[in-house]
C-alpha cells in the first residue's frame, strides 16, 4: 500500500474522488481557493506527485492534463484499515477494540457489508476459508 496520502494530497485526492471524472488543475484550484489560499503551481504539483506515487493518471488535454483516480475512496481507506490492523502484535484485540469505537450506524454497515460477502460466496464461520 503506497503511504498515506499528506493533508493537501488528501484535499485533493477528495475532489478527484467526488467528481469521479478527469479533472484539471483549474477546476481542483477553483474549488479549494473556496476554502484557503493556494496556488495554482501547488496544486499541479500535487496533481503531478499524485500522478507519480500512483494515485491519478493524466492525459494531456491540448496543453493540460486531466487527472483521474486510479482506484476509489473506499479502496484507499480499506487499504488504511487493512495496514493499521496488519501492523498490530494482537489483531484479535485491535478489531474488538476498533469494532467498540464504532457507531451504531457504522455497526449497522458492518453488519450490511457482512452480509454482502456472504451473498457472494464468502465463508465468514471457517476462519482463514473462503
Amino acid at each position: 500500500m503506497p503511504r498515506p496520502l499528506g493533508e493537501l494530497e488528501d484535499a485533493v485526492m477528495s475532489r478527484v474522488w467526488q467528481w469521479n471524472r478527469p479533472v484539471t488543475v483549474r477546476e481542483v484550484l477553483e474549488d479549494l481557493q473556496e476554502e484557503r489560499q493556494i496556488a495554482y503551481t501547488t496544486v499541479m504539483t500535487v496533481l503531478d506527485n499524485l500522478h507519480q506515487k500512483g494515485w491519478v493518471r493524466r492525459e494531456q488535454d491540448g496543453r493540460a492534463y486531466r487527472y483521474e483516480a486510479i482506484s476509489t475512496r473506499a479502496a484507499y481507506s480499506a487499504a488504511l484499515m487493512n495496514e493499521a490492523w496488519s501492523s498490530s502484535d494482537n489483531e484479535a484485540a485491535a478489531l474488538v477494540a476498533f469494532f467498540g469505537m464504532m457507531s451504531p450506524e457504522q455497526l449497522e454497515a458492518l453488519r450490511d457489508a457482512l452480509r454482502v460477502l456472504q451473498l457472494n460466496g464468502v465463508r465468514l464461520d471457517d476462519a482463514g476459508e473462503r
